[in-house]
């Protein structure tokens, strides 16, 4: 019976099937535009897809590279545990996609880079661009670590397949279509990729809700169990999700991961215009909230079928985040083939995740480690090296998801390494768009003093988890449960249990430093490399050029209502497309001249 704990049926033929198939329309969909752009093999079509995408797959792209196999499977169990406090998160969301379409899209379209890291050195010098790409490195090197780690935890749950021989074949698949077919193949496979994780969002909720007897049996059990009380106003920064830490942190957090994280930015760049970059970002918005708001309904629909037998706590699975797999074993097994769907969801989160990562670092180590050292290169050459970093990044990531089986929560852990790493790095790029006096020495003095802090309290964070007292995980229960085994009947996975140090004496700081709340991080960061930048800037001196490229700074008409308010006048159109013009020229590999041809004829007729 459903619900009342013990073992869940296995996968059937179908499921192995439609599963398998899922996989290899991804990997076909490389191949397809590997072999389709054999002529277009430049490093700018293979790195940003020729510039040549539109706004809707840019922006579904955008939304499944971070709503990845964590979110399919950590968020579900998010709400299953904390109740629907994350699912706020939507307005973080909405101010952290105006924030980078207003303020981040048009500055880096305006000097047409490449790797999001060129405006370091634009704007400070090359070894802070040095400093901010490798700090990008290890921080996606982490973070996809992660994002493979978490399906293969689902499929070792439900399938009983090997756990490391399903990562190394997760990490194959991407390093195959991401070898081959470049931009285009991640952004269309993205695509494929978000329609099937929402359909297993939308599988699981429609099953649940004829099990329970409609949507509003579901409601009435959640908010029964207080899963409902989304909206906390307590300011204490140590509770580790309220109204505040959400809003506040959260959209610092998200704009971190979507202004300046290269994964993001290569996406938006490839747009064709301006317009349909900042489109891409508001349609994702969009994307962002339906997927997350899916995705905590599938807890709550999880909490009213378990609400009297918890599978944690009756010893059926060993972490929460085989939560969902086992749900869907249990409740979905009677149709052969929608188990398969949604594990390929959560698979196809991850693949989209990985290869994205995977280009992206491709991309960065390209544009700021090798080419300025290597002028000489062939355009074939550059083809090669693309594809050997590929394979390179796809094995690091693979040995990453190893460091990332010791983490507790999959998605907090995720969250908290972008917090950690972004936040800095956020603050260092505010710090130069925003004001004119940082100079180099400033940026980097307050961009390393953001980074300890953040480090520190993240690190601590880990070896001495906040009491119960400020997380607040909400009341179980196992009074229905007809076995209490308290062993898993299927394969246990190695190295699944957190691998957290608690010592028997909790330093001082311990209930206060280390307790804040993970989403603060990234804020921490932001806010103190800008002070500290700012302050020593002042003490060195200040910026020393004569005469800074104003191209560098945010505009006035950046933002949406100047750029809508008023009608250019056709000199400034056709002094833009030629600026364009020479500047493409000078840059013969990023050349598309029939676009720029159309742009010439536009602004003739203005």
């Amino acid at each position: 019976m459903v619900g009342t704990g013990g073992p869940v049926a296995t996968f059937s033929v179908w499921d192995y099937v439609v599963f398998a198939g899922t996989i290899l329309v991804s990997a076909g969909i490389g191949l397809f535009q590997a072999i389709r752009g054999r002529k277009e093999t430049s490093s700018a079509e293979f790195l940003l897809g020729g510039r040549q995408m539109t706004a809707v797959p840019v922006a579904m792209s955008l939304t499944a590279s971070f709503m990845s196999g964590i979110t399919v499977i950590g968020t579900p169990a998010e709400a299953y545990r904390f109740g629907a406090a994350f699912w706020t998160f939507g307005f973080a969301y909405a101010i952290m996609s105006a924030i980078t379409a207003e303020i981040f899209v048009p500055l880096f379209y305006r000097l047409g880079i490449t790797s999001a890291y060129e405006y370091l050195e634009m704007r400070f010098s090359r070894p802070i661009r040095l400093i901010g790409t490798s700090m990008y490195i290890v921080q996606t090197a982490l973070y996809t670590g992660l994002v493979i780690y978490a399906p293969a935890l689902a499929l070792n749950q439900i399938t009983g397949l090997d756990l490391w021989g399903v990562l190394v074949a997760t990490g194959v698949v991407c390093i195959i279509y991401c070898t081959l077919g470049g931009l285009k193949a991640v952004i269309w496979t993205d695509v494929l990729q978000m329609v099937i994780m929402l359909a297993g969002f939308v599988a699981v909720i429609a099953r649940g809700a004829v099990l329970q007897g409609g949507l509003g049996k579901i409601w009435e059990d959640a908010g029964q169990g207080g899963r409902l009380e989304a909206f906390d106003f307590d300011p204490d920064p140590l509770k580790r999700h309220t109204f505040w830490s959400i809003t506040i942190g959260g959209s610092v957090m998200w704009t971190s991961i979507y202004a300046i994280n290269q994964s993001q930015v290569q996406r938006y760049i490839s747009c064709r215009t301006l317009g349909h970059a900042k489109m891409s970002l508001y349609v994702n918005m969009v994307g962002l909230w339906v997927t997350v708001s899916l995705a905590v309904f599938s807890g709550l629909t999880m909490f009213s079928i378990y609400k009297n037998c918890d599978p944690l706590t009756n010893g059926d699975i060993s972490t929460p985040d085989q939560l969902l797999p086992y749900l869907v074993m249990d409740i979905l097994a009677a149709y052969p083939g929608i188990p398969g769907l949604f594990v390929a969801a959560a698979y196809s989160g991850t693949l989209s995740t990985v290869s994205s990562s995977i280009n992206a670092l491709v991309a960065v180590t390209m544009e700021d480690f090798i080419l300025p050292l290597c002028k000489n290169l062939t355009e074939k050459q550059v083809t090669w090296l693309n594809m050997g970093l590929s394979v390179f990044f796809g094995a690091l990531c693979i040995g990453m998801a190893g460091i990332a089986s010791l983490m507790e929560s999959i998605l907090q852990a995720a969250l908290s390494i972008f917090g950690m790493i972004s936040g800095p790095l956020l603050g260092l790029y505010l710090l130069g768009m925003l004001f004119r006096t940082p100079n180099s020495i400033g940026g980097l003095v307050g961009m390393i003093i953001g980074l300890v802090l953040t480090l520190w309290v993240g690190i601590g964070g880990q070896i001495y988890p906040p009491t119960a007292e400020k997380t607040n995980p909400l009341p179980l229960s196992t009074v229905g449960c007809n076995s209490t085994t308290g062993q898993n009947y299927t394969t246990a996975a190695p190295w699944t249990s957190p691998v957290t140090l608690q010592p028997d004496v909790r330093p001082p700081l311990a209930d206060s430093w280390y307790s804040l709340s993970y989403v603060y991080f990234a804020l921490l960061g932001t806010l103190t490399t800008m002070v500290s930048g700012l302050l020593v800037s002042i003490i060195t001196g200040g910026c020393k050029q004569e005469k800074l490229n104003s191209d560098l700074f945010v505009k006035k008409s950046d933002l949406i209502c100047f750029s809508w308010c008023g009608k250019p006048e056709a000199s400034d159109v056709t002094e833009k497309v030629a600026t364009d013009f020479h500047m493409e020229a000078d840059n013969p590999t990023f050349t598309d001249f029939d676009v720029m041809s159309k742009d010439a004829e536009k602004a003739t007729k203005l």
